[in-house]
Parts: structure tokens; sequence; C-alpha cells
């Protein structure tokens, strides 16, 4: 039998390639560390964690990728199997050392008689002869093989750049200047109708503060970051941002009065220090932890340099000594426009022998990652016993999140803009319960409690339908 061929060895390409190798079909594992190095990794190790040791929160009653461990776990997850094995003290959250855990996974791999490991780079397309082929190269792909991929697709871009907002402590935050309080006082799922802190600027304040921010000195883009042929003038106009996450300096820069009426719009908003005096201009925090010792720029992310963010920041009212708990930036995210380019099968469309998995397919996180690859694997092993897996239910979080990636924006298969956007998986991409869940009595739910009793009905029928699924007849003779 020919092996699988799985380019990539992080999350999704070793859980793909164990899932492969379980199911009885030999797997050739290329992974180029450390034949080359990439700008995150430290190590040569399978699955090796580069940024957070959390898989976040592990609680499957009420929390969607909560739901998706569990999932994971019931379908052979060596991720989650690894995960587990070393978990360290994080309350809800399921964290590992990282060591142990890419040790483990990396063990385990090597361990595995029908994974063959080939440490070389893949710099273009596969050889035509490789007639099964998953790409799991996160969002550090090689740019000849991004080139390559894009080539193929058409696609104009495949690079895309996410901007993350400064997170504020606070206790530093003025209160004798800001208030809190709900746009228009609403009250949202578990909200109160007082759930953000508004710091108000004056016209003049606002005019200071854009003036500052388009002065402000912005971080260069890394190497690897950077188009080939394209400096850092150049690149900035040539980047493609996430629409929804503009830096706010790239806004400043479209007319001085968009941040009024993006992020820093005043409507709905009543100062009490000053309650005859509109502000002209608002900036908006939200918490950003449970305890509510954290709060996030709402709207501020920004790719300034650390230094001139704390100095522009600073000019907001009421953060004169705000400390910050982590500032803004930019990272490059390498994803296909996966609604247009890929079918239910994760296959490219353009070429079915080439299937994809892991963040390149627009999943964000950790665990997402590791999941499609769990499912990018059990496709290419059912098929290379000549049969087809059977789609996974909807209802399932696994099933909702290769949903959103192949078919959550239905506008993008047209020629229209693009719209399909990097998500992890939440409540959001589930279908909608078929009733409203109600108390025992029968009597209507309402606020927190409504929230938190759906999750439930949520996770409740995605455990039901992924075990009618597992005992069900999953397989089915190939088209």
């Amino acid at each position: 039998m020919n092996p699988v061929h799985v380019i990539g060895g992080g999350l999704a390409g070793s859980e793909a390639a164990w899932q492969i190798a379980r199911a009885g079909v030999p797997v050739t594992l290329h992974e180029m560390r450390p034949v080359r190095a990439t700008e995150a990794h430290q190590t040569d190790k399978f699955a090796e964690l580069v940024c957070s040791n959390s898989f976040r929160s592990d609680d499957a009653a009420t929390n969607a990728v909560g739901i998706l461990h569990r999932e994971m776990r019931a379908l052979g997850s060596l991720i989650m199997r690894c995960a587990d094995a070393n978990q360290v003290p994080a309350g809800g959250a399921l964290a590992v050392d990282r060591e142990g855990f890419a040790a483990a996974a990396t063990a385990a791999i090597a361990a595995e008689p029908l994974i063959d490991i080939l440490r070389e780079e893949i710099d273009g397309l596969p050889p035509p002869d490789w007639d099964s082929v998953i790409i799991a190269t996160g969002p550090l792909t090689s740019p000849a093989l991004a080139h390559a991929v894009q080539a193929l697709t058409g696609e104009t871009e495949l690079a895309f750049f996410d901007a993350i907002a400064p997170i504020i402590h606070r206790e530093t935050i003025d209160m004798n200047k800001a208030w809190f309080q709900s746009r228009y006082d609403k009250a949202g799922p578990g909200g109160t109708g007082a759930d953000y802190i508004n710091c108000p600027l004056s016209r003049e304040q606002y005019d200071g503060f854009i003036d500052a921010l388009l002065a402000a000195e912005m971080a260069e883009f890394r190497a690897f970051e950077r188009a080939d042929s394209l400096g850092q003038s150049a690149q900035e106009k040539a980047t493609p941002y996430f629409d929804g996450c503009l830096p706010i300096e790239i806004m400043a820069a479209r007319g001085r009065e968009t941040l009024r009426h993006g992020p820093m719009k005043p409507f709905g908003l009543t100062n009490p220090h000053a309650p005859d005096r509109k502000p002209y201009a608002v900036v908006q925090l939200r918490q950003d932890n449970a305890l509510g010792t954290l709060y996030n720029v709402v709207g501020f992310q920004t790719k300034l340099k650390h230094g001139a963010q704390k100095d522009v920041l600073r000019m907001i009212p009421g953060l004169e000594n705000a400390e910050f708990a982590r500032l803004g930036g930019l990272h490059r995210n390498t994803f296909l426009n996966a609604p247009k380019l890929l079918d239910e099968q994760l296959r490219l469309r353009v070429q079915p022998r080439l299937r994809f998995a892991g963040q390149i397919t627009g999943c964000e996180g950790y665990v997402e990652s590791a999941a499609i690859g769990l499912m990018a694997g059990r496709l290419a092993a059912a098929e290379r016993h000549g049969e087809m897996l059977a789609p996974l239910p909807a209802t399932t979080a696994l099933g909702a999140l290769i949903g959103h990636i192949t078919g959550g924006h239905i506008e993008t298969i047209d020629a229209g803009p693009r719209s399909f956007q990097p998500m992890n998986v939440n409540f959001g991409l589930f279908p909608p319960l078929a009733s409203a869940p109600k108390a025992g009595s029968g009597r209507k739910l309402r606020g927190p409690e409504k929230a938190i009793a759906k999750k439930r009905a949520l996770s409740a029928r995605a455990a039901h339908d992924l075990a009618a699924w597992m005992s069900g007849p999953q397989r089915t003779a190939a088209e």
C-alpha cells in the first residue's frame, strides 16, 4: 500500500500521521526541522508549542473548546493523550509542561512502525506520484510551498496579518476620570449594563491623540513576514489585514475621524463625572479575565513599537498611569480561503490529491489545529482503503469547525470580496437548538441562567450525536 504523505510535524501534522497509522495505513511524515529552522520553533520535536502552554478550557459542559477536547479524546487523539499525560495545574484549563508534551508526542510517533520520518523541506508542490498528501505546515509555511499553492489555486493572497490589542491592569486605571457603562446601558449575556470601562476625550484631546498616533513609530515586519521583494514601506501598502482586526494606526491614516466613528465612538454613553458635557470620543476597555484584574482596550489592535504604545495610550484620560500586562503586536497567519478552495473532505478542489490540515485551513488555536489534523488523517486513511468517511454531524464541535472552514462563508465561493477569517471553535458555529431550554418547572429561562442552559444543551446534543456517529456506519464505498 502506498503511503500517505504528511508535510509538517506540528500539532496538526502529528495528529494526522498518528490517525493514518492507527488505521493501518503507512505514512511518510516530512518535517523540515532541524534541516531548516523557523523563526518560532526552538527544537526539532514534533508538536512543539511555540506560544502558550494552554489548551484552554477543559469544561465540556459549557465551553466549546472543552467539547472539542472531549470529542478528540473519544476519537483517539494523540495530542490529547500527550496533553493529559503532561498536565500542569491551571484551574479549569488544560495546560501542559511543553517540553514533556512535545517529547511524548515525538516518542509516540517515532515508535509507530507505520510512520516513516523524513527530515527535509518540501519546497514546492509535492511530486505527482504522491497521490495522497496532507499539507499541515501551519502559519509559518515555507515561502516556496506557499507560493506554489498560491499559483495552483489562483489566489492573490495566502498570508494575512492579525494585530492584537493591549491589556491593562485594572488597578492602574483612574476611575475619577473613567466610568463603568455599556453602550446604551445594554446588558448582554451575563452582563449588567455596566460592563465596560469608558475613558472620555474632548475634541482637543482627541486631535492630540490622533496626531501622536500618526507620528508614532511602528514595529517593522520581521524578515519572514515580508514579501520577498518588498521593503518596509512597500510592505505597509501591500499588507492584507484581517477585516475585523485593523490596527488603530492604519484606521487613523484613513481619516482623522475614522476612529471616532469606529472603536472610539462616543454614542450611547454618558460621563457621570461631567453629565452635561458630551465626550467627543470614548475609549472602552473590556474585562479580560475572570478576576476582573485585567482589561483589554477594545478595538485597539496595534503594531506600534512598545515604547510608542505606552506613550500614546497614556494620553487617554484615565490611562495616564496605566500599567500593561500585554502590549499590542502583529503576527502573520498563512491560511487558505478554505470555503472557496476546499471540499468537505478537506481536499483542494483543483487538485484533490492534496488535503490541508491545521491553521493553514483557517482555524485558530492549538486544539482546533490538532482536531482538523485528526479528521484529515481519518479522511485520508479511509480514502486509501477505498472508502469514504461519513461527515461528522454539524452539531458536534469538530463538525461545526469543519463546517466553518469548508462552508462558513458562502459569499467567498463567488468572485466577491474575501470575508473568511480564522476562528476558534465557539458556540456561534453550532446549529441552533430546535427549542429553547426551559427550567424543570417549564418556566422560561432568562439572562445568565438561560445562557448556561443553552450551552449545556448544545453540549449534550453534541455528545449524543458524536456517539451515534461513532456507533453507526462511518464509512461507505468510495465514489
